[in-house]
């Protein structure tokens, strides 16, 4: 008889939601209830943020951290979180997100048995590599983190997953969230919509590993829109884009979902999506997994409304204002299930592995959603 398998024990859970997530840590926090039967249960550890009127803070934990397996759960992405300085109301940046972060570990004090830090939104993702006489902020974050005790960093979609090799001794769980956005997608649009007849299109070459990574699963054809930039003309903090074109499998006749990890301006996915308008498509989709939105939402109404998008899929990963979670075109996924399990699970110290890498888990679900469909069909 096989020896039972004993799983240490990193202390009982205690979950620090930091302001920026407060709606999705408290989903999480009664996903994670559902998950171990106790409805009631509450493992959100009380904790206050202050702001001085010279913009300085400070962070508190109302309650003993001693000995619990902690997760700090931040959005660094959420610009509604607004304080007063010298009598100006001044919106919470991402460096102000992640120096919040910081002042939770201190607070913390080495007092908890184990410290993970749940970062949807990887701050300062696209700084993740340099040209010339640039910073590596994304790099000195992560250093940053595993330098104050962080055992464990969850991110999801990261711009560039190999961004983990700056903390090579930490561990750092890249999260995709596939599963979650396909089964919405089928539940909503349809299996035929997603599985026949579509090419999957990458809006540049930089997203191409996410948009080969879709269309593996789906067992669709990609595509790919070779984009080249002026490094010397840079408007708003881009360098501007000069040529433009598609490279791929015909597009007559077909759907189209174009992949991408985020949304900044938007100009990128309006481009391409403006471009397919000129081939014979059917319907056009879009899947992000970060809606910023710092601008260009116009533009997709005016897509939207000429019939050159049906549809944007994406998360409550980052903080979306209700305006855009109300438009007609926009689909918003809820993760926090998702989140709860790999939080239960790495409490329990069992493996995730089949939570993190649910590639064969998304091909199940679409198979056993066409079986299902054909025999609807059948009847």
């Amino acid at each position: 008889m096989a020896d039972k398998i004993e799983f240490f024990n990193h202390g009982d859970l205690g979950i620090i939601v930091m302001d920026s997530a407060k709606d999705l840590g408290e989903k999480i926090n009664r996903n994670i209830a559902l998950l171990r039967g106790d409805e009631g249960a509450n493992y959100i550890v009380p904790t206050t943020e202050t702001r001085f009127q010279n913009g300085e803070g400070k962070v508190r934990l109302d309650a003993s951290v001693r000995g619990k397996d902690i997760f700090i759960i931040s959005d660094i992405g959420n610009y509604s979180c607004t304080y007063k300085i010298y009598g100006y109301e001044n919106h919470v940046g991402p460096d102000e997100h992640f120096q919040n972060i910081k002042r939770v570990i201190s607070a913390i004090g080495g007092k908890a048995n184990r410290v993970s830090v749940i970062m949807p939104l990887l701050y300062s993702s696209r700084q993740h590599k340099r040209h010339g006489r640039e910073s590596l902020d994304c790099a000195m974050a992560l250093r940053e983190l595993e330098s104050l005790g962080v055992n464990t960093i969850i991110t999801f979609d990261a711009h560039d997953p190999t961004i983990h090799n700056a903390i090579p001794v930490a561990s750092f769980e890249n999260v995709f969230p596939t599963y979650s956005i396909i089964k919405e997608f089928i539940r909503r649009e349809g299996v035929k919509q997603m599985t026949e007849n579509m090419v999957v299109i990458s809006p540049d070459v930089g997203a191409m590993e996410r948009a080969v990574y879709y269309a593996t699963i789906l067992g669709h054809d990609v595509g790919v829109f070779y984009k080249r930039r002026d490094l010397d003309n840079v408007v708003d903090g881009k360098s501007q884009i000069v040529q433009h074109e598609y490279i791929g499998k015909p597009l007559d006749g077909k759907n189209v979902l174009i992949i991408d990890d985020m949304i900044a301006s938007g100009g990128s996915i309006i481009e391409v999506i403006e471009r397919l308008s000129q081939y014979d498509i059917k319907d056009v989709y879009s899947i992000v997994t970060f809606p910023l939105f710092t601008k260009g939402v116009a533009a997709f109404d005016k897509l939207y409304e000429e019939g050159k998008l049906k549809k944007l899929y994406s998360t409550n990963l980052t903080y979306v204002p209700k305006e855009i979670v109300d438009r007609p075109w926009f689909e918003q996924v809820d993760l926090s299930k998702y989140i709860a399990k790999i939080v239960n699970t790495l409490n329990h110290d069992h493996s995730t592995s089949g939570l993190l890498d649910a590639q064969l888990r998304t091909k199940d679900m679409v198979q056993r959603a066409i079986k299902a469909d054909a025999q609807k069909n059948a009847k």
